[in-house]
């Protein structure tokens, strides 16, 4: 006969860790590039990206 394992179901806390904040629109930005030029705007650019959920986005120096 074989073993049963018995598998650990992962709690709310655990599942949604670092989530519920950047939900509420308090994420945690990053720098991915410091100086990037984009052709479009004329402009350099910086790009950001949250360290908890990837969200990315940019901004116009």
């Amino acid at each position: 006969m074989s073993n049963v394992v018995q598998f650990k179901r992962p709690s709310a806390k655990e599942k949604h860790k670092g989530k519920t904040l950047c939900k509420s629109g308090f994420h945690k930005w990053v720098i991915i590039q410091e100086k990037q030029f984009d052709v479009k705007q004329g402009k350099l650019i910086t790009l950001y990206e949250c360290s908890r959920c990837g969200e990315k986005k940019t901004r116009a120096i």
